[in-house]
């Protein structure tokens, strides 16, 4: 007997922990429900999926999903694992189906890959993680570390677990990936009762970056009318955050070196330190090892401020948290309850690389909110690079059709990864034993979605 999901919003949108190598389809977007959560449905217990308005019954095994959408068909949409791979194909429906933002009969998914049917929006993932995912540490959804990306979830995890601690914390990523709400989020999870302070080393004044950071005397120079504690300062007790670290001038590193050293700090005009209790967590999108080897970050102070290094993933990487993030940033921005989207700007959405990570599509959003007023999101209140951006080139593979495989198929498939097994995975070795060119063996790899490569270890 076939299983039937009817999907509302019957989530939170908090994804849990999942198993090793995982395949998922998270339901990202409904264009007039998209303050709704979004939803993820594992895949890796079953071979068939159906997606409509009202799919009809079917064979044993097979799972239905549903959706309340006037636009999907009864029964849009197939998916199907076929030769290790899910491939999705239209099942006649009457608005048709797009992957990527073009529209296809047919087409083999590639992790990331957003898919259309009607007015909602999906993306397919999949995942290869060695471990088991955790699951998000308490209160992460309110803090707003929310993803269906593992390596994000694992790095919110473990900053879960070093932030009652004093081990140091190096967050690294591009610009607008959320370094800031990643030690935001570390210092509600540490328990400190002082302040979290940001300071974006990048921005800090040249001639008073000194006294911005460490605090200054009056009277310490020309313009120095009263005393001020400086950045470290107001920081104690609590979590300093010191953005792009890798622009830090070269005189301010060896007195941060000290500050991390001495727990004191000697503001500028100050005859004797003061003592401070420091939690210092760095971010940067630059890679200051590389800094170090050209003698421009002192290999002291990057030892000192090296101990847990979390990598937040841009936002192209982990499309899926597009479901998670455009309810959240639509609140934020004011949007009116009932806000929905065209089908031509969600693509828009979906089909922008986001150079810039959250804060441009933060920033986007909240134009589009403005601009849209009480009605309908359409293309034309998106930022002109995102409403312009060509439609997605398909994958060569994601647009290939796949066909069953013949008997014969079948029969060289299997005796070929018998002989990739035997010969660890040695293509030339495997064309000698079938007196045929390596480059047949080539293809046939190709043909069957095999991998020499993952047979060399085995």
């Amino acid at each position: 007997m076939s299983r039937s999901i009817v999907t509302r919003s019957e989530t939170d949108g908090r994804p849990s922990s999942r198993p090793a190598r995982t395949s998922q389809l998270v339901i990202a977007l409904a264009c007039d429900r998209p303050l709704e959560p979004p939803r993820a449905i594992e895949l890796s217990g079953t071979g068939e999926v159906w997606l409509g308005r009202a799919p009809p019954e079917a064979p044993a095994g097979v799972v239905r999903l549903s959706f309340p959408d006037d636009r999907m068909s009864a029964l849009h949409a197939r998916l199907r694992r076929v030769l290790g791979r899910w491939v999705i194909e239209d099942a006649g429906s009457k608005n048709g189906l797009r992957v990527q933002g073009t529209p296809q009969r047919r087409a083999v998914l590639n992790p990331g890959d957003a898919i259309e049917c009607g007015q909602t929006f999906f993306v397919f993932d999949e995942h290869g993680a060695e471990e088991p995912v955790p699951a998000l540490p308490a209160g992460a959804v309110e803090l707003g570390c929310q993803s269906f990306h593992p390596d994000l979830l694992a790095g919110w995890s473990a900053l879960a677990r070093v932030a009652p601690t004093r081990v140091p914390v190096m967050l690294q990523g591009e610009t607008g990936t959320g370094k800031e709400l990643a030690a935001r989020a570390l210092h509600a999870w540490s328990g400190r009762t002082g302040p979290f302070v940001a300071v974006n080393c990048g921005a800090l004044p040249e001639q008073l970056a000194e006294s911005e950071l460490f605090g200054v005397r009056r009277g310490a120079f020309t313009g120095a009318v009263e005393d001020r504690p400086g950045l470290v300062r107001v920081s104690s007790g609590g979590t300093l955050l010191l953005d792009e670290v890798g622009e830090l001038p070269a005189i301010l590193q060896v007195k941060l070196l000290r500050v991390l050293q001495e727990n004191e700090v000697q503001p500028v005009g100050a005859a004797q330190p003061v003592r401070v209790d420091l939690r210092v967590v760095t971010a940067t999108h630059r890679d200051l090892s590389a800094l170090v080897e050209e003698e421009i970050f002192r290999s002291d102070l990057f030892a000192r401020l090296t101990g847990l290094e979390v990598e937040l993933p841009p936002l192209r990487d982990r499309r899926a948290d597009l479901g998670l993030l455009i309810p959240t940033l639509l609140r934020r921005a004011g949007a009116p309850a009932g806000v929905r989207f065209s089908r031509e700007a969600a693509r828009a959405l979906f089909r922008w690389s986001w150079p810039h990570n959250v804060r441009e599509l933060e920033k986007a959003l909240a134009l589009a909110v403005a601009l849209a007023g009480e009605g309908r999101i359409e293309l034309a209140h998106l930022p002109e690079p995102v409403r312009t951006a060509p439609e997605a080139r398909p994958d060569p593979m994601a647009g290939r059709t796949v066909r069953p495989l013949s008997e014969a198929d079948v029969s060289r498939r299997t005796e070929l990864i018998e002989l990739l097994r035997a010969h660890h995975g040695n293509v030339s070795e495997v064309a000698r034993q079938l007196g045929v060119a390596r480059m047949q063996i080539q293809r046939w790899c190709r043909r069957f979605h095999l991998d020499p490569a993952s047979f060399r270890a085995a």
